[in-house]
């Protein structure tokens, strides 16, 4: 089971600049059986947005920002010391902040595709155009993550698990051959779906599996994170996602077979769905998009909770840091929510 019945996390971006007050936070309100996640703090500038993040992760690459973007370069500089800088705080402040904790942790990387449609090489086209540099970025890439849990792990005695949530949201476009050129005139090239399934797979193999030091542990799992596009179940569940990671407003249209047919294989449901404004306290329309959708595709009640984890919608950087909490409460309750109604109408 990749979760606890009931569960409720966090995408990832968190508001402010203090990490450690936001460890302290993520962690105080989704105690068990929630899923505490790394808190990321896109307001820190560069290095500390999503492709920084994850480009200081790399293993004996390098990168830095030019002309407003990430490019790989020979040697590293101030921008990529900069963005393992900010990761090595952030990992200091869990350490601090959690200390003592016992359970789950997730963490949150830009997927291998993603990244080489976003990062560009020295002459200036996106890494996605060189598939010798894209072989290359996925095995840096899935070595850096090996490193990166292994420093978690350490810094975190009593982690049970690590959840891997790694964000693709350029994959449909990868694999529909949709992404424009530097130039703006051309298309970048089409990888064959088993070129790109291969890909995912190394990475998402690196957090799969036992943890290293206890066969007996709950079992490490990594998922992928789509959001709002376009779902290709049978890719995923190739590639070995444990989970997928779906925005809440797709729910009504999604493609019933891909989710449907992942679901009945296992793959476990991310659903960002949880409103940041607290209209009202109520759950049940924040949820009833994910219970029809679970009605229509026949599956059992009892099943939902132990299927789904819940998250707030996007944009939760956005906010307030003193209006963090009460999302994250709100999200805690709209899952025990979840369980408690599924429980009850199986009864």
């Amino acid at each position: 089971m990749l979760w606890e019945p009931g569960t409720a996390t966090g995408l990832g971006p968190f508001p402010g600049v203090d990490p450690l007050e936001a460890v302290r936070v993520v962690f105080s309100e989704l105690a068990s059986p929630g899923l505490p996640f790394l808190p990321e703090l896109p307001a820190r500038g560069v290095g500390s947005d999503p492709v920084g993040r994850t480009a200081a992760l790399l293993a004996d690459l390098h990168v830095e920002v030019g002309t407003g973007v990430w490019r790989f370069v020979r040697r590293g500089g101030r921008d990529e010391q900069r963005a393992r800088t900010a990761l090595t705080i952030d990992l200091d402040a869990v350490e601090e902040g959690a200390d003592g904790y016992e359970g789950p942790v997730k963490i949150r990387i830009v997927g291998p595709w993603s990244l080489v449609a976003s990062v560009e090489l020295a002459k200036g086209e996106k890494a996605l155009a060189d598939p010798g540099a894209v072989r290359d970025v996925t095995a840096s890439l899935a070595e850096g993550l090996r490193l990166h849990v292994a420093d978690l792990r350490r810094r975190i005695p009593r982690l049970t698990c690590v959840v891997v949530q790694v964000d693709e949201p350029q994959l449909a476009s990868v694999l529909a051959g949709e992404l424009a050129t530097a130039s703006g005139w051309g298309r970048l090239p089409h990888y064959e779906r088993a070129v790109v399934e291969d890909g995912l797979r190394q990475v998402l193999a690196v957090a799969s599996g036992p943890a290293p030091s206890d066969r007996e542990a709950p079992a490490d799992s990594a998922g992928v994170w789509i959001g709002a596009t376009r779902l290709d179940g049978a890719l995923l569940q190739g590639a070995g996602a444990g989970f997928v990671g779906l925005d809440g407003a797709v729910l009504d249209t999604v493609d019933e077979d891909e989710i449907g047919e992942a679901v009945d294989a296992g793959v476990g449901l991310l659903v960002a769905s949880v409103p940041l404004e607290a209209r009202e306290k109520d759950p049940r329309p924040a949820l009833a998009p994910l219970r029809s959708l679970w009605k229509r595709l026949g599956f059992t009640l009892e099943l939902l909770p132990r299927i789904v984890a819940l998250a707030p919608v996007e944009g939760l950087e956005r906010l307030a840091a003193d209006r963090v909490p009460g999302v994250l409460r709100r999200t805690v309750g709209a899952a025990r929510y979840l369980e408690e109604s599924a429980a009850e109408e199986e009864s």
